[in-house]
């Protein structure tokens, strides 16, 4: 049993004390009141046309969930103890919060679309349901070098499918019937619902299979698991990206399912979640890494790196078979910046910065971009994780340091730091902390009883 030390302890004090307040509702106030003035503010300036679209209906739903707060925030105060403020509320509110603010939004422009509207979904839902396609046809998600450059200059970039194979399979449904329910953002809602609905399983299962009574510790890990959550669906940044994209959506809540299988010592469970984000998208390849370093630590690494390195490889093959070049040209030359055309993320954070200002930019970006690649892999191997918490952590702020050093990117991939930060508290084990139950505040008890 691992406990965690107190000077981490300390360094949590102050974000605990925050996320405590007032039971939780302060800073579920600030998440939605925030989130409705961003709605809000793409509404109206957003120069995407499904962003303003998303806006439009985002900010009443965010709203909405301020007003609802707000009303639990007055009662609480009149009734500390009543159901309408508790944890269980907290989680029906951030529900409801996301039906409207994401699901609501990714109907509406998958119908609209379907009915003929260009203008309700971002390139990669195209590009997705074109691999799909070509995947049903062809055998291969992808175009060749040729078949690229024989298209005009203008359709290039859509030509492109810089992804892993297995993320052609969201475009399969659309290939095969075209309705607005084969939109690839609905199947991506349906992966992430099914991949974090299963992560909070695990983790509540875990206190109710091993016997804990209900402690101090463990509804502080339900309420950090409420506030993960919230990180991956109501987060604007994540909201708005599954209803108007989405591929990152099922990615991040595969890793997310992966670490929490590593928190409930289950690693072959761990490397085959990490190992379906592996083969859908290259951002899961660093997390695969980290858990095959902790699975060594806990002489399962075999079991880990089955699934985290098989099945991306098993995905690789097909098209590897069918077409190498093409292969090769999507997934290696066009991500690094080699093919024919120029990929369009372009941020603003320090490596874009560099490679775009300076001279040589694109290689000091690279040098440095390898020097933090460097400087994780030795944190690995002189200090492995021997947790899934600080498993997560060096996931969450690793991937923060790759997005701000990467000559291309967008601010969109923010959201992978951001939930798996907001995640890791989730995983700590309320058996590392003394079980104190939790006092009894009904009137006429007593704490002592």
């Amino acid at each position: 049993m691992i406990v965690d030390d107190p000077t981490a302890r300390r360094r949590r004090w102050h974000w605990r004390t925050l996320d405590n307040a007032a039971g939780g509702l302060a800073l579920d106030l600030g998440l939605y009141a925030v989130s409705a003035t961003f709605a809000a503010i793409t509404a109206v300036t957003s120069t995407l046309l499904p962003h303003r679209a998303w806006g439009a209906v985002a900010a009443v739903g965010y709203l909405l969930a301020t007003l609802t707060v707000t009303a639990q925030l007055l009662l609480r105060r009149r009734s500390p103890t009543s159901r309408l403020t508790g944890l269980p509320a907290r989680w029906t509110v951030t529900g409801l919060a996301w039906a409207a603010t994401t699901l609501l939004p990714l109907a509406w422009q998958s119908i609209d679309r379907a009915g003929g509207r260009t203008d309700r979904a971002q390139e990669e839902v195209l590009v997705v349901e074109h691999a799909g396609n070509r995947l049903l046809e062809h055998g291969t998600p992808y175009l060749g070098p040729d078949a690229i450059a024989a298209l005009p200059p203008g359709e290039q970039l859509m030509g492109y499918t810089p992804y892993q194979p297995g993320m052609a399979m969201f475009g399969l449904p659309r290939a095969l019937l075209d309705t607005w329910w084969t939109d690839s953002r609905v199947w991506f809602a349906v992966g992430t619902a099914l991949a974090l609905a299963l992560a909070v399983a695990a983790l509540r299962g875990t206190r109710a299979t091993t016997g804990q009574p209900t402690t101090a510790a463990t509804h502080q890990r339900d309420a950090a698991l409420l506030r993960g959550v919230q990180a991956a669906t109501v987060l604007p940044i994540c909201a708005l990206t599954l209803a108007t994209g989405g591929d990152d959506l099922p990615v991040l809540a595969l890793c997310l399912l992966a670490l929490t299988f590593a928190a409930t010592d289950r690693p072959g469970r761990a490397g085959l979640a990490v190992g379906l984000a592996g083969a859908l998208k290259l951002f899961a390849w660093p997390v695969a890494l980290v858990l095959i370093v902790w699975g060594l630590t806990r002489r399962a690494g075999t079991r880990v790196a089955a699934g985290a390195i098989g099945l991306p490889v098993a995905a690789l093959l097909p098209a590897l078979l069918v077409d190498r070049d093409a292969l090769t040209e999507n997934v290696l030359r066009f991500p690094l910046g080699h093919g024919l055309v120029t990929s369009p993320a372009q941020s603003p954070f320090p490596g874009y910065l560099i490679a775009s200002t300076l001279p040589a930019g694109r290689l000091i970006a690279a040098a440095l971009l390898v020097a933090a690649g460097v400087a994780i892999a030795v944190r690995l191997a002189r200090r492995p994780p021997r947790t899934a918490v600080a498993a997560t952590l060096i996931c969450g702020y690793g991937l923060l340091a790759a997005i701000a050093l990467m000559p291309s990117t967008r601010f969109g991939y923010l959201l992978y730091p951001l939930a798996l930060l907001t995640w890791a508290p989730a995983l700590h084990r309320p058996a590392d902390t003394p079980a104190t139950p939790l006092p009894d505040v009904r009137p006429g008890r007593s704490t002592s009883a």
